[in-house]
């Protein structure tokens, strides 16, 4: 393709209506840990609002296919926050592998994306997995896969969310603006849904290790308590999102930082 596209190359990368991103034998290694409720006040915007129960869940995926491009590696970091009654995962970071893969999701869908070394290692019964930027690990994960997890909620909790329907996934859609305002346009909150249809599942006992990081600040989740982990594989299909919100962009300002690294001037 050249730098204008012919409308038969158009049509060639059109999708469908419903379906956007697929993702297929996806490899994942999703932990999740109970944090303290302060903390999830603190870095939820509004308008979301934070659950009953203040959660944290990471991931590390080998996506080896998928139907926009090359295999790469990607890690996540969200916290459980709900918006008109419904819950979902705000992402706080997502660190990737491959620049069409970052591109794609910060602008589309508003994910805070940046690049990264990810590791992801499977031995027979276990999962070593790590995110560094700058030369800093501020995330690593130890899974044994036992068929056990470090508490008997982790299991309910998954098990109750699995859903024909997905996960809900929240972010904030902005841009900061070339001219003196701050953004382009209000940021918008966009709720999309992500299905996982895994064919192996295995629950793992999990160690999650945070590093304090000036860009990466993932330690600023506190971990209260490990609940457990869960290695799958699988297809997963990310359908298109909606706007379900408008924010004012003065009060959103000091939540505006996550998809940037920012130095001392």
């Amino acid at each position: 393709m050249g730098f204008v596209r012919t409308r038969d190359e158009l049509k060639a990368t059109a999708r469908g209506k419903a379906e956007l991103y697929e993702f297929y034998d996806a490899e994942m290694l999703v932990v999740m840990w109970e944090t303290k409720p302060e903390i999830i006040k603190r870095l939820v915007p509004p308008p979301l609002e934070p659950t009953d129960r203040p959660l944290a869940t990471a991931f590390v995926a080998h996506y080896p296919k998928t139907n926009f491009g090359p295999f790469y590696y990607e890690s996540a970091l969200s916290i459980r926050a709900q918006f008109d009654g419904i819950a979902g995962n705000y992402c706080l970071a997502m660190p990737v592998t491959r620049d069409t893969a970052m591109a794609g999701g910060r602008e589309e869908f508003g994910y805070p994306k940046k690049m990264a070394n990810i590791k992801f290692r499977r031995s027979a019964h276990s999962i070593r997995a790590q995110v560094e930027r700058h030369d800093i690990r501020f995330f690593e994960v130890r899974a044994r896969l036992t068929g056990k997890t470090n508490t008997e909620e982790f299991q309910s909790i998954v098990l109750s969310e699995a859903s024909e329907e997905g996960t809900v996934a929240y972010n904030f859609k902005h841009f900061l603006a070339p001219d003196e305002t701050l953004f382009d346009y209000k940021p918008r909150l966009v709720r999309e849904r992500i299905i996982l249809r895994p064919t192996v599942l295995e629950w793992a006992e999990a160690e999650v290790f945070l590093s304090h990081s000036e860009h990466d600040p993932w330690a600023e989740v506190e971990i209260v308590r490990v609940l457990g982990g869960l290695y799958a594989v699988g297809n997963n299909t990310m359908l298109r999102g909606e706007v379900v919100a408008e924010v004012d962009p003065i009060a959103f300002e000091p939540y505006a930082g996550l998809k940037w690294d920012f130095w001392p001037l």
